[in-house]
């Protein structure tokens, strides 16, 4: 499987709230995601809440933009990203 940076634009914000809705919504997502093959490994959220960049495992760059389809989310871009462990050098 490969992985994946894709980079979100929310230009009101990102409002997720931490409560149960707000778990709920992160769990449909994922439950989304899984019929196109697709996982939601994290995400980095900017302080302002507007831009996030979130790490996938997918089959697919298609894959992920008919997920994000389905969750009424944005996508700004979609980068095949590799892990880079300063660690392996040790």
């Amino acid at each position: 499987m490969a992985r994946y940076l894709v980079e979100r634009t929310f230009p009101d914000g990102l409002a997720i709230p931490m409560t149960d809705e707000g778990a709920q919504v992160c769990l449909t997502v994922v439950g989304n995601n899984a019929m196109d093959g697709v996982t939601w490994v994290h995400s980095y959220v900017t302080p302002d809440k507007k831009k996030t960049f979130c790490i996938y495992d997918a089959p697919s760059p298609e894959a992920i933009r008919t997920a994000a389809n389905r969750n009424n989310l944005p996508v700004d871009s979609i980068t095949p990203v590799s892990v880079l462990d300063p660690y392996f050098y040790q």
